[in-house]
């Protein structure tokens, strides 16, 4: 292999020296004028032209007419989803507001019902209580009733008693009246006898 192959295949295969080579020839190739121009045909030739730029602003302005469209046709469906998000929503949170407006109606007519059992227990209690202060009454009058019924008994077994007891008491004094009068005579025989019989004899 001759050696301009060798550097060759040393140039492709060393970035570094490359590099070096280049820093080295590129001074050098700037001093001589038919190297810089050469050097600036062939720039020239990659630089890009007036119908590069217009094809380029072409092609960008329909990149951007399409991502413009893409992004339109996206925003629509987001508006798409979001107004079926939006109803479906809608339609859910009225069907919660209809059963809550159920269940509202469904409470006031539990709460009707439970006043009217507040009140038919309330009449109920009145009835009782009404009913108890009756029996009380009655009760009342009847232990009335029955304390002047046991007084008039208790009053007429005293007098009856009582009567037994002045009886008694008659008796006895009839007796201590009997026995006195028997006693004053008995003393009135014992002195009077020996004192008539003194006179007398």
């Amino acid at each position: 292999m001759s050696t301009g192959k060798q550097l060759l295949e040393e140039l492709r295969r060393d970035e570094e020296l490359r590099r070096a080579l280049a820093e080295e020839l590129i001074p050098e190739a700037l001093r001589n004028r038919q190297l810089r121009r050469a050097m600036l045909l062939a720039i020239s030739k990659e630089m890009a032209t007036k119908d590069d730029i217009e094809g380029l602003k072409k092609a960008t302005k329909e990149e951007i007419e399409n991502l413009r469209a893409a992004t339109k046709e996206d925003i629509e469906g987001l508006k798409a989803a979001m107004k079926e998000e939006i109803e479906s929503l809608r339609a859910a949170t009225k069907a919660e507001i209809e059963g809550l407006k159920e269940d509202v109606e469904n409470l006031k007519v539990a709460m009707e019902g439970l006043k009217k059992d507040v009140e038919s227990l309330r009449e109920a209690t009145k009835e009782d209580i009404e009913g108890l202060k009756r029996d009380m009454e009655a009760l009342r009058k009847a232990a009335k009733e029955d304390m002047e019924k046991i007084a008039a008994e208790l009053k007429s077994y005293v007098d009856a008693r009582i009567g037994e007891v002045n009886t008694r008491i008659g008796d006895l004094y009839g007796v201590v009246k009997a026995s006195l009068v028997a006693i004053v005579v008995t003393l009135a025989s014992t002195i009077l006898v020996p004192l008539l019989l003194r006179a007398l004899f």
